[in-house]
């Protein structure tokens, strides 16, 4: 595996390239060895976190964690990478043995895609500068899964989305 690693409010020492490279080397089973690996490690008011994006033909493997110690956010990235990568085989173990339940002509014909996307619907609306909390309560009085705002710190347009567990997601642009 290729790895890029950067480093945002920190400087990435020898220590946590080999940390890095030790840990998700554990993974090259899943990889070719041509693949790129994003390693992006940060520091935000006492928070280490660690970004890790694998780019692949039509899915990207991503997980982020922090803590208190950069080498227990490694530890817990590479985790979560393991668990999407072997649920990810699983789907891909799964549909080749479904493969098995049609016919070869469903996968060896050339359909013409016509479908185009439509637009059927058009709403205009005034985005109003909120805090992301005071967005929560709206989308929650409307009964969306999610609500654009112009958030009142940063002036920049942002999304509020419901997460399971009850719990939101908050999506800001990155320039």
């Amino acid at each position: 595996m290729k790895y890029t690693i950067s480093g945002k409010n920190i400087d990435v020492t020898e220590g946590l390239r080999s940390a890095v490279t030790d840990k998700l080397g554990r993974l090259e089973k899943f990889f070719a060895a041509d693949t790129d690996v994003q390693v992006t490690f940060s520091v935000e008011k006492e928070r280490q976190k660690i970004e890790v994006t694998i780019p692949m033909k039509g899915h990207i493997i991503r997980a982020e964690q922090s803590s208190d110690d950069m080498y227990v956010s490694i530890d817990l990235v590479e985790e979560v990478i393991e668990r999407q990568v072997t649920r990810y085989k699983k789907k891909i173990t799964d549909k080749e043995q479904n493969k098995a339940y049609m016919a070869e002509s469903f996968f060896t014909d050339d359909v013409e895609d016509d479908e185009e996307v439509k637009i059927i619907r058009s709403k205009k609306f005034a985005v109003k500068p909120m805090y992301p909390e005071d967005a929560c309560v709206q989308m929650e009085l409307l009964g969306h899964n999610f609500y654009v705002f112009r958030n009142a710190e940063t002036d920049e347009v942002n999304v509020v989305y419901k997460r399971r567990g009850n719990t939101y997601g908050l999506i800001e642009p990155e320039f």
